[in-house]
């Protein structure tokens, strides 16, 4: 099958907005493949805004064969046009690893990666995304702006302006005056405070319904954006942005198109919202599926109604996080998860039918320690008891240490220990529960880039161009010294701003965990 004749098929399945083509235009590219990218309601949100704008916006994804990735041109999904033909690429780009994506992405269009070996020939880059509300510092050598935090307020005016302007340097002016707006060759590692958007683009929402996307045919919407809580390691937390918007049912249910059967509800702190149970029960009694973004255990325990609704709209698992392997590490953490939700969570899952409880977990913590996942084996075992008839599956992640978080400049556990803990925890639940983790090798290059700045990126490049394995990726990063991959550290209460190398700060961490005591039933 052609890329074309992929691309043709999809665009037929899709329900979603008329493309108007005009003299404006700019391919929206994610550097991930299309089932990923249709997922992601950011995504959709700034397509949309830049239509509004009179952009003639256009999808652009990483191929779905792995094979093929940097080998040619990506071809947009509104005209078949190679990525390399537009005089404007906006990023939209979620996480570190994404990198290579994008890397490939500009390798097959045949535009250098690094700015300063681009002409004006070439396209401008525009970055944003996610990964504006932690750091995008090892992107700082490949993209010419970004905008950092949420975009709906930005989005529009930064590419307007770049039509606009007679001269590149007039559109980076334009960028640097924008909330969030930071221009790397100009500003280096200083950063403008995050954007934060008006309640009137709130809630965002879904543009289309893709069969073919991760989440298939569902229309997506916010309840709330942000999040009231404080977990050390999240960058969503409290300080980022104003904490908790609420967005009314009334609204969202008005947003919802009747054509939708699949609706996910999407927040930070969704499970939070203090009208979630009455927006299920309307959107369950209308007979939609609904599935939820972020199910807090301790509100499925202290408000049952939300998992026997989603189980009635059809949902087959229920999915939670417990995130430290111990209730001193999550006390630590600030994570308000107790093993007495998590077993209520339980007991729900099986007696609403449920076939499937998942459970996020986080490994590799600082100052986590064997008799932690002792702990989490034998919690775990006991959770397994509770839920009569139910898979438990623990989905397990090595903890990566963000920016702009009190966590922020932790070390990486190492891979060895990591995969070390892994076993232990596989060998302890073996027959009894399923535990699905990420690669130990594949999070320590995460944390490398969401720690580290221009170099970081650079080896990544390096490393693509020595073959694209994890061995030539870990060979180009540890190749550089330490200090010029991890050059400053973020101060803690000031999201806005990066230290210098010539002033540096030290992020507040908090307290150092105390050791484990004896394991504790409950």
């Amino acid at each position: 099958m052609t890329d074309r004749t992929l691309i043709s098929r999809r665009v037929r399945s899709e329900r979603g907005p008329v493309f108007v083509a005009g003299p404006r235009r700019v391919a929206v590219a994610y550097p991930s493949p299309y089932r990923v990218g249709m997922s992601s309601l950011g995504y959709q949100r700034v397509i949309t805004l830049m239509r509004r704008a009179g952009i003639a916006a256009e999808r652009c994804f990483l191929p779905d064969d792995e094979a093929t990735r940097g080998t040619g041109p990506a071809l947009t999904y509104e005209s078949s046009t190679s990525l390399g033909s537009f005089p404007l690429i906006a990023v939209s780009f979620a996480y570190e690893a994404e990198l290579i994506g994008l890397l490939q992405l500009l390798q097959g269009a045949g535009i250098p990666a690094r700015r300063e070996d681009r002409t004006a020939q070439h396209p401008r880059i525009l970055l944003g995304g996610p990964i504006g509300m932690a750091s995008p510092a090892f992107l700082a050598d490949f993209v010419d702006a970004v905008l950092l935090g949420e975009a709906e307020d930005t989005v529009g005016p930064a590419v307007t302006a770049f039509f606009d302007s007679e001269t590149n340097e007039g559109w980076l002016d334009a960028i640097a005056a924008l909330p969030g707006g930071w221009v790397p060759e100009r500003d280096g590692m200083r950063f403008p405070a995050i954007s934060k958007a008006s309640d009137e683009h709130l809630p965002a929402r879904s543009a289309w319904l893709a069969p073919e996307a991760e989440l298939s045919d569902m229309f997506l919407i916010e309840g709330e954006r942000g999040c009231h809580r404080m977990c050390t390691f999240c960058v969503m937390r409290r300080t980022t942005n104003g904490g908790m918007r609420l967005v009314g049912p009334d609204r969202v249910l008005a947003l919802i198109p009747e054509e939708a059967r699949k609706v996910g509800l999407v927040g930070a702190a969704i499970s939070d919202h203090p009208r979630l149970v009455d927006l299920l029960s309307v959107l369950v009694d209308n007979g939609r599926q609904v599935s939820v973004s972020s199910l807090r255990a301790d509100r499925i325990a202290k408000r049952p109604d939300i998992a026997r609704l989603l189980r009635k709209s059809g949902a087959r698992t229920l999915t939670t996080a417990s995130d430290g392997a111990s209730e001193r590490v999550r006390k630590w953490m600030s994570k308000g998860t107790k093993e007495e939700h998590l077993l209520e969570s339980a007991r729900q899952a099986s007696s609403l039918g449920y076939s499937t409880l998942k459970l996020y977990q986080m490994v590799g913590v600082p100052g986590e320690e064997d008799a932690d996942i002792d702990e989490l084996i034998r919690f775990t075992l006991e959770v397994a008891q509770v839920a009569k008839g139910v898979r438990v599956a623990l989905g397990v992640a090595p903890f990566v240490a963000k920016r702009q978080t009190p966590m922020d400049g932790a070390d990486f556990a190492g891979i060895k220990l990591v995969d070390k803990r892994l076993k232990r925890l596989k060998r302890g639940l073996k027959g009894r529960a399923v535990v699905r983790p990420v690669s130990a090798r594949w999070a320590w290059l995460e944390h490398e880039l969401s720690q580290g700045g221009p170099a970081s990126g650079a080896a990544i490049a390096a490393g693509l161009a020595a073959g694209g394995r994890f061995a030539d990726y870990r060979r180009a990063l540890e190749a550089v010294d330490s200090a010029t991959r991890r050059p400053w550290v973020l101060t803690e209460g000031d999201p806005s701003r990066a230290a210098t190398p010539e002033s540096p700060a030290r992020t507040r961490s908090p307290a150092p965990l105390p050791r484990p005591g004896p394991a504790s039933s409950k």
